[in-house]
């Protein structure tokens, strides 16, 4: 594509933003305003203007999918050339780095790269040896704040300093076992490669020059979601220079929770004084009405930098929203709607919800229906048992000091080395500073074992050896070799069942990825390398008629239709937000959730909704956000025991809290109901506090029961499991989601029932 073609397929703000050439720019890229077409067109420009560039351009995004994108495209603007860009991950950029540079760090350069689920053997490793209760300190918890004080740059010291209390310094201690087990093991977690990369180029002034001077253009894509590691990686690279393109939007920040700080792209124009600023406005996704009501909820925020989002779409048809009984209502109703969608011809449907829990009702309602759907947050490819086993072996024969995938295939399958045996060895290795492997050769040479444990650990060692010595192969014959030689695809086959027979499939469709990755010239680390790094959302299939997904997977995604359901304070926004006083981030999960839609956006709340497996006492309360949508831009549909079509799943238990029959709503024009009309000057929330309220029988008012559920001050709500009645000073047995059980007196803890 020559220059001029270059330009003309941009808008002005567009073509201002692929022309600057030197100094620091920000790019505020609204939702659907074209923010991956200037990027890429930006990296085409600059390569136009001078093909000795073209290998010294830096563009970093978070996700397989959208480097790959980028990638594409950017092929596709250009002739052949000599040498390429790179387009990345950040995760990936500092695996690239540290396979050059490990050593400098305490590393060698074969290192493991781990996992959630290789995390969660290591934790439960660390807690044997610690001789820690996952009851008394529940390991879950424990990996969330580990992980959000990585995000914070913090190592166990620095976490140590801010201890507040007797559990941190209990997880403090977690903390320096974990990163010295993993260092011992060669491996590392998905922090740490961010890390140790920052670690690297701070304390080595030579790696650090070598990077700033050979990149002199970075680009860094949804710069509003970096944390703290990646903010400094940032400022490392450009020490030498101030070529930084930032592209993002701080009303699309969703990420707090996993360290992100949309201060980093509040305060760019201070970090890099003389920035360009550049607002991308223009969209080519949604309608206006779609616009206008994100950007009447958004605009509530005071954490932002302010837009105005506009599209030649003119018009659009108005958010409907439902308010349903029951949980199962809800479903219902939503299902009835995709049914009309998919009669007109339309595709590309999402049900967006703010938790997982979430969509247990609504995959029932589409099964029941015989609807085809596709669930994103699933089991993907590269975390099905089988495929992780295969390359946990693959991974062994490269880093025999790799102590998590040693654990994890050791008796995989079953070669009679059971808990016990592991024990011992782990014993061995502890008392001897080994890693497993270390300690399986030192235990076998000093016969430390007794005769079975000693016989059945020489054959994996042999059968280590064996897969060792296939590494000469093409990576994908070296794995065909190993899944023979362990006896795990034998076992597959001896069990005989569907499900067996399905994981076999599995590995070699494994096979043949890793027989495409060597055609393409890569190598077996890089292979791994990039299956350890694939998310949820690589996997994302576009072509699907029905996507359920949560909010935060939806991000960077879109589709002609969305139902946003579950909006009911408490949920959306989250309980945990309102208690942080931290509405902010979810107000902005909202408009990230709106502006999805291309051209029809649902919204629906259940009066009525199961919590730790009963219903809630009191109604749900619609969530806030619904009272901040524009009156004008709302039609609200309603049906309290029964939606258009389904009769069969009335919900006969809720009718008498009901005093008016159900409506039906017919289109194209459905019937505003309880006050709201084109001009009523009503606001949707006075709408949603004149419906009837219910309640059903239970405690009495302030009283806390077995079964219920309270709410407190900093654990969040969770269920009653025993009361102790002592009067005020009554022992509470309680249940808290992702934080275990607590027993709390009454009148010191601040219970609240819910």
């Amino acid at each position: 594509m020559s220059h001029a073609d270059l330009l003309s397929d941009l808008n002005e703000p567009q073509r201002q933003a692929v022309t600057h050439r030197e100094g620091p720019m920000l790019i505020l890229a609204g939702a659907g305003s074209g923010k991956t077409r200037t990027i890429t067109y930006r990296i085409a420009h600059l390569i136009q203007q001078d093909p000795a560039l073209a290998g010294r351009i830096l563009a970093v995004t978070f996700t397989n999918k959208a480097a790959e994108e980028m990638k594409g495209r950017v092929i596709s603007l250009l002739p052949p050339l000599q040498a390429s860009p790179l387009v990345c991950t950040f995760h990936s950029f500092a695996v690239r780095v540290l396979r050059r540079y490990a050593q400098r760090v305490g590393y060698r350069a074969d290192f493991t790269i781990c996992d959630t689920d290789d995390q969660k053997r290591v934790y439960r490793t660390i807690y044997r040896e610690m001789g820690l209760k996952d009851k008394e300190l529940p390991a879950r918890m424990v990996r969330s704040v580990i992980s959000r004080a990585k995000n914070q740059g913090w190592g166990p010291r620095e976490f140590l300093k801010n201890a507040r209390s007797m559990d941190d310094e209990d997880i403090a201690r977690v903390f320096d076992h974990y990163q010295r087990y993993m260092q011992a093991s060669n491996a590392v977690d998905f922090d740490d490669l961010i890390l140790l990369t920052v670690k690297l180029l701070r304390q080595h002034e030579d790696v650090r020059f070598r990077y700033s001077d050979w990149f002199r253009f970075l680009l860094i894509d949804e710069y509003q979601d970096t944390n703290k590691p990646q903010y400094d990686l940032i400022r490392n690279l450009t020490e030498l220079h101030s070529n930084v393109c930032a592209v993002g939007d701080e009303d699309q920040s969703i990420y707090g929770f996993r360290g992100a700080d949309i201060n980093n792209i509040l305060r760019f124009e201070k970090d890099y004084p003389g920035t360009r600023l550049i607002k991308l406005e223009q969209n080519y996704r949604s309608t206006q009405v779609i616009l206008d009501a994100a950007g009447a909820v958004v605009a509530n925020n005071l954490s932002r930098k302010g837009k105005t989002l506009w599209t030649e779409s003119k018009g659009g048809r108005k958010i409907e929203l439902f308010v349903a009984p029951s949980a199962k209502n809800e479903a219902g109703w939503v299902c009835d709607k995709i049914e009309e969608c998919l009669g007109w011809g339309e595709e590309h449907l999402a049900v967006l919800y703010r938790t997982n829990f979430m969509s247990r009702e609504f995959e029932e309602a589409l099964r029941q229906r015989r609807i085809p759907y596709r669930l994103v947050g699933g089991v993907s490819f590269y975390s099905r048992k089988e495929v992780k086993d295969a390359l946990a072996y693959l991974r062994l024969a490269i880093n025999r000091s790799d102590n998590v995938s040693f654990l994890r295939i050791v008796n995989e399958p079953a070669r009679g080395i059971g808990r016990t045996t592991l024990e011992r060895l782990q014993k061995i290795a502890s008392r001897r500073d080994l890693n497993l492997g270390e300690a399986l050769s030192l235990a076998l040479r000093e016969h430390l074992l007794p005769g079975r444990a000693h016989k059945a650990l020489q054959r994996f060692s042999e059968l280590m050896d064996e897969c060792e010595s296939h590494l000469d192969l093409a990576f994908h014959l070296c794995l065909d070799k190993i899944l023979e030689s362990s006896g795990y695809r034998t076992a597959l086959r001896e069990e005989g069942t569907e499900e067996a027979d399905n994981r076999l499939l599995n590995l070699d469709e494994l096979i043949n990825v890793a027989r495409e990755a060597s055609q393409r010239g890569a190598t077996m680390q890089s292979f791994l390398d990039e299956a350890a790094l694939r998310a949820d959302t690589d996997e994302y299939d576009a072509k699907a008629a029905v996507t359920l997904m949560t909010l935060h997977n939806a991000k960077g995604l879109e589709f002609s239709t969305i139902f946003l359901v579950g909006c009911e304070e408490g949920l959306f926004p989250h309980q945990r937000a309102i208690q942080e006083n931290d509405v902010e981030e979810e107000r902005r999960l909202c408009y990230v959730g709106l502006t999805r839609a291309q051209r029809k956006i649902h919204l629906s709340y259940s009066r009525m909704r199961r919590f730790f497996g009963r219903d809630s006492h009191e109604s749900n309360q619609p969530s806030r956000f619904l009272n901040e949508l524009p009156t004008e831009l709302v039609e609200a549909v309603h049906s309290p025991s029964w939606s258009p079509g389904s009769d069969h799943r009335r919900d006969s238990s809720f009718l008498p809290s009901w005093n008016e029959p159900p409506v039906v709503q017919r289109r194209p024009q459905p019937k505003a109901f309880a006050g709201i009309t084109r001009n009523s000057k009503k606001s949707v929330q006075q709408f949603l506090d004149n419906l009837p309220r219910t309640s059903k029988p239970g405690a009495q008012p302030g009283q806390i029961v077995k079964g219920g559920t309270v709410e407190h001050p900093k654990y969040g709500r969770g269920r009653v499991l025993h009361v102790q009645d002592m009067g005020k000073d009554s022992k509470v047995t309680v249940q808290f989601p992702g934080l275990g059980i607590k027993k709390l007196i009454q009148s010191y803890a601040r219970l609240r029932p819910v």
